[in-house]
């Protein structure tokens, strides 16, 4: 009889255009799509929970209509930061060498640690402004991260990028620009446990568990799950070829930048304390 492992190794790469359409010119691709949609479900979850009573101390931190201004500010660090992090972090001497690929987005090329700096700054500065404290906004956005984190790494595998290492499981892909030999589908990996997992986690915390209710608390539980599984699946995933292994034979930049993430999250965990009802 034939296995689930059986069927997974007979199916192909599925080889999707990276171009979901085109509207004359201009080509609309799977990537961008992700993002789009990843940051309008996100934005609607956390309408829910901001429209939640229950699941406050007191009244929500911050009104619908701010939540519906703060969209654009996470948009413009989630891209910007993105964008800027990949750049230094993994690709600066091309991009110095020819700068028009900084602006080539659409091939991929983003970096979670540069959109978390990026939307961090971001809703610091959106939050003094409208006078909204500063863990209850942190830990709102916490709470949704993952549903981008989801579509961004179905994204990449849809690009073909950003594969595994070599493997003989019977669910290896061989990706069409990655050689001949079949590697660990470490995007999926990624979307199982930096998504849907940790989505399931926060979720778990926020409803049953009343998370919010310590400002900082789901913060802290997603850096640091964002921070273990990253690493975990580093293990899984070919580094990137432009730097390789920095030291050791194993140890990554994902890995290293992803060390400094646990530390804070252990630390927004332990400093989280019940925040005071609001009086009336």
């Amino acid at each position: 009889m034939t296995n689930i492992a059986q069927l997974f190794a007979l199916m192909p790469y599925p080889e999707i255009d990276p171009v979901a359409f085109s509207i004359g010119p201009v080509d609309v691709h799977w990537y961008g799509i992700a993002y789009v949609v990843g940051i309008m479900l996100g934005w609607l979850y956390a309408r829910s929970l901001i429209e939640t009573p229950r699941l406050w101390a007191g009244e929500a931190p911050l009104a619908r209509a701010q939540l519906d201004d703060f969209l654009v500010w996470a948009a413009v660090g989630i891209i910007l930061g993105g964008r800027l992090g990949y750049i230094l972090f993994y690709d600066f001497p091309n991009v110095a060498a020819d700068p028009l690929r900084a602006l080539k987005v659409w091939n991929g090329g983003m970096s979670f640690h540069g959109g978390f700096a990026g939307t961090t700054l971001a809703m610091i500065l959106f939050a003094r402004r409208n006078g909204i404290p500063i863990w209850s906004l942190f830990d709102i956005v916490a709470a949704v991260v993952p549903i981008g984190l989801f579509f961004g790494r179905i994204a990449n595998f849809v690009n073909g990028e950003l594969w595994g290492r070599l493997s003989d499981a019977p669910w290896a892909v061989i990706f069409p620009e990655a050689g001949p030999f079949a590697r660990h589908p470490s995007q999926l990996y990624e979307a199982g446990l930096e998504g849907i997992a940790l989505l399931a986690i926060l979720a778990l915390a926020i409803y049953r568990f009343g998370a919010l209710k310590r400002p900082g608390l789901v913060t802290g539980l997603f850096v640091c799950g964002y921070a273990l599984s990253r690493i975990t699946v580093e293990f899984f995933r070919e580094p990137d070829p432009q730097l390789g292994y920095l030291f050791g034979g194993w140890v990554t930049m994902g890995m290293l930048l992803s060390l400094p993430m646990l530390l804070v999250g252990l630390w927004a965990i332990f400093r989280a304390r019940p925040a005071e009802p609001a009086k009336a």
